[in-house]
């Protein structure tokens, strides 16, 4: 093995082993956002392991930083050089990485079996890339009594989530106004439901007030998260042999979604190939954020999302170049637009015109037709 590749194993075979220690502590006070950070670091450095294991590379030509977390999962599912992932293994590592970024950048309470039960599923996934690519066992590096425990066996993915939607309805009933934990939790299962449908994003305050009035009005949770409703848990072994593996229902419908279509509003979405991944054209984006176009554009420039695969992809058809948008890039936006100041930004990126005579003028900026799709001349 090469030496990157087995200090990368060895960091991440430690930030397992510290996860599955903050699991089974006595105490709670900061126990879950240190499990769902560990686990995270886990797994991006048993891919970059896996990647640099099989002759890739995990740098971009010039780039100061490894790629990404995201990056990691793509190239592991659809890179021949070095596939050693499954939709489903990617699902469950998704998930935990969704989480982790709740935890990590604001509030989300997850309930102690659901929590259980996708720390078993990670060690699951851990296990079986481990076996897979580097022909190692989890319990070389472990005493064989050293698995994530918990005192309430997990319950059938439906009836936790039963159990967990009564939990959030009483809180929103109650007269002491636990808005707040209810919102936690509520945030929590969006990002479940995220990820189960493909975008992958965090959920905004609007898609959290949605969800809780939906609640309040009465909406059962299979309306509410029907991507979570997809999901199914597989059990199977014991003791160190014990694995959970969550994946989507047998027969659950997948279809990629067409342009001008919410992604927010698919049940699923399944990465077919690029132009399925990259979804959004520019008008798409702008209509989704309530700006017109040209502002739209002015924003990503700002922001440099084209620079950036994770939000952008210049495709060529025949003689015409397609630009195109991740969702990533709509979650992107909707996240930075508040923070902006649009006008100035609007100045700056805006686009510029001279006058050639009296009566005609040019554009120095691409126009927005420009934008979403440039024809070669023969």
């Amino acid at each position: 093995m090469k030496k990157e590749a087995r200090l990368l194993l060895n960091r991440a075979i430690d930030s397992l082993l510290l996860a599955i220690e903050h699991f089974n502590r006595p105490w709670d006070r900061g126990r879950t956002e240190a499990v769902l950070m560990l686990l995270d670091h886990s797994f991006e450095m048993l891919l970059k392991s896996a990647i640099v294991h099989k002759g890739a590379t995990i740098r971009e030509r010039r780039a100061t930083q490894t790629i990404g977390f995201d990056p990691c999962i793509r190239k592991c599912l659809s890179d021949a050089q070095v596939k050693c992932l499954t939709e489903t293994q990617a699902l469950t590592i998704r998930t935990l990485n969704g989480l982790r970024d709740g935890a990590y950048h604001y509030i989300i309470k997850l309930p102690e079996q659901m929590l259980y039960i996708y720390t078993q599923a990670g060690v699951t996934v851990f296990a079986d890339i481990l076996r897979e690519v580097f022909q190692k066992e989890l319990g070389d590096f472990m005493p064989g009594r050293v698995l994530p425990i918990s005192t309430e066996l997990p319950s059938d993915l439906v009836v936790l989530m039963d159990r967990e939607f009564h939990q959030i309805q009483n809180l929103l009933t109650d007269r002491m106004r636990r808005g707040t934990e209810a919102k936690a939790r509520v945030r929590a299962l969006a990002i479940i439901e995220n990820v189960a449908d493909g975008s992958n994003s965090q959920p905004g305050e609007g898609q959290v007030k949605r969800l809780i009035n939906g609640i309040r009005t009465g909406q059962d949770w299979n309306t509410l998260f029907p991507a979570v409703a997809s999901l199914k848990m597989d059990t199977e072994g014991s003791a160190m042999k014990f694995s959970i593996r969550i994946s989507k229902a047998d027969g659950f419908p997948v279809r990629v979604v067409q342009e001008g279509e919410d992604p927010a509003a698919m049940i699923a979405v399944k990465r077919v190939d690029e132009l399925g991944y990259y979804n959004l054209g520019l008008r798409d984006l702008a209509k989704h954020l309530g700006l017109g176009p040209h502002i739209a554009l002015a924003v990503i420039k700002h922001l440099g999302l084209q620079d950036d695969p994770e939000y952008f992809k210049e495709f060529r058809i025949g003689s015409s170049r397609h630009k195109r948008y991740s969702p990533k890039a709509l979650s992107r936006l909707r996240d930075e637009i508040p923070k902006l100041n649009i006008p100035e930004i609007w100045q700056k990126w805006k686009p510029r015109r001279r006058v050639q005579s009296s009566h005609s003028v040019e554009d120095l900026a691409p126009t927005v037709e420009q934008e979403e799709t440039t024809v070669r001349s023969p």
